[in-house]
């Protein structure tokens, strides 16, 4: 396989549904490969003799649970991207599958077009949630947030576009080590686990 091979996989419980995926996505992004799995052993086979860039992953599966396996694959696999792509609706799940590293979560009764613009703003490395998961999301009542300086906010605008401290600290004149440091503080400060917690949490409240 030629490296610069884009490669865009389903991991999906409904091998038919998967077929139907796998036809529009053919049509409407510029991977090179669309794969579809139907169960996690076929897929974690395929991924200790090749790569993946973008995995659609659904909660419900005949031999995992998605939420679980998001957290695993992320773990053996950080460079994969990963978006929730299922039909369950239930808020902790949500958060649960971005917490475990998912980029971004797409209902399955979203609308072609939101699909597709979602798929290409994780590729692009932001994070992506269709309207319906937003709203989902905001359904509880709203924290206490804590005040932002400037400079934290600069820092969390370019955590939401996907940038790694490296790149943070290029664009903005500070070392890794010191924008290391504001993302601990960030983390600490809104109570949460982790970075993708905290962006959710920001999405969540319009902030980014």
């Amino acid at each position: 396989m030629s490296e610069q091979q884009k490669t865009l996989a389903i991991l999906d419980d409904h091998p038919i549904a998967i077929e139907g995926i796998k036809s529009f996505l053919k049509e409407n992004l510029s991977y090179d490969r669309v794969l579809g799995f139907s169960l996690c052993q076929a897929l974690t086979d395929f991924l200790k003799q090749d790569k993946i860039d973008l995995l659609l992953l659904d909660i419900a599966l005949p031999d995992a649970n998605g939420i679980d396996l998001c957290g695993e694959l992320k773990k053996d696999h950080p460079e994969l991207i990963i978006v929730g792509f299922s039909n369950h609706m239930a808020r902790n799940s949500i958060l649960q599958m971005l917490a475990n590293g998912a980029a971004g979560y797409i209902l399955k009764s979203a609308d072609a077009d939101e699909i597709i613009t979602c798929i290409q703003k994780v590729s692009q490395g932001s994070m992506a949630l269709c309207g319906a998961t937003q709203r989902i999301i905001a359904t509880s009542p709203s924290r206490q947030l804590p005040s932002l300086t400037m400079r934290e906010k600069q820092v969390l605008q370019l955590l939401a576009e996907g940038k790694t401290s490296a790149q943070i600290a290029s664009k903005l004149f500070l070392s890794p080590l010191t924008v290391d440091t504001y993302r601990k503080n960030l983390i600490q400060k809104f109570s949460v686990k982790n970075t993708a917690e905290l962006l959710t949490i920001l999405f969540k409240e319009k902030l980014l």
